[in-house]
């Protein structure tokens, strides 16, 4: 079931409608207080949330979401108007796995959908033991999904502890974008890649002095040094 919390009846209705009849079940919320009463009915795998919303806007939204043991792990997709990189910024650091800029294609947001859902249900079925990866001051602990730098705890997204774990497993070597938004998201972006600059940029800035291990190759992608 894939919740979606969206106060324009226009995209909400067109954005379920499609989504059921791709075989992807959805249910529709115009309110927050609606969404919460569905929650208690049934936890969704999904999340599609606008930030723009009546009684309490979505970043809200998303910190409850995110502040509770039983929803702390539902992905959640951030649908938003806003142009402005530091909305986005500070969707995916309070905990969104994505986000969607408005207008956008549905082909486009189903892809995500699709890719999002197979990546967390990947990482549900895994057996892997799990490992400690180390660079610099960094620690990142695959079983346990846990990242410290100098020791500090880092809270990251899973979009930015993915980030992090593909570069720590392959130190030295540079990514392009589109080979990160493949490996990441999982799916071929027809659009923009700036959406990889933005989390880049998210990591950076929470692993403060540590991020800067995360390296710009001019031209080419991005790599953690060796």
């Amino acid at each position: 079931m894939i919740y979606v919390l969206e106060d324009d009846n226009s995209i909400r209705e067109f954005v379920v409608y499609t989504l059921c009849h791709m075989d992807l079940e959805a249910k529709g919320f115009e309110r927050p207080s609606e969404f919460w009463a569905g929650m208690e009915e049934t936890l969704p795998s999904l999340i599609l949330l606008d930030i723009m919303l009546p009684e309490e806007d979505g970043l809200s939204v998303l910190k409850k979401l995110r502040e509770h043991a039983d929803t702390k792990e539902v992905p959640v997709i951030m649908l938003t108007a806003k142009d402005s990189e530091y909305d986005k910024v500070l969707g995916l650091d309070s905990g969104a796995d994505d986000y969607v800029p408005k207008p956008f294609g549905i082909m486009e947001l189903v892809a995500r959908i699709k890719a999002l859902l197979r990546r967390t249900e990947n990482r549900a079925d895994t057996t892997d033991d799990g490992e400690k990866l180390i660079a610099g001051s960094i620690a990142l602990d695959t079983k346990r999904h846990i990242v410290l730098v100098d020791g500090e705890r880092i809270n990251l997204t899973l979009k930015e502890f993915e980030l992090l774990h593909l570069f720590m497993e392959n130190q030295g070597q540079v990514f392009t974008r589109d080979q990160l938004l493949n490996r990441i998201w999982g799916y071929e972006f027809d659009g923009e890649s700036r959406t990889v600059d933005v989390h880049i940029r998210s990591l950076r800035m929470k692993l403060k002095e540590a991020g800067n291990m995360i390296e710009t190759v001019r031209g080419v992608g991005y790599k953690i040094g060796d």
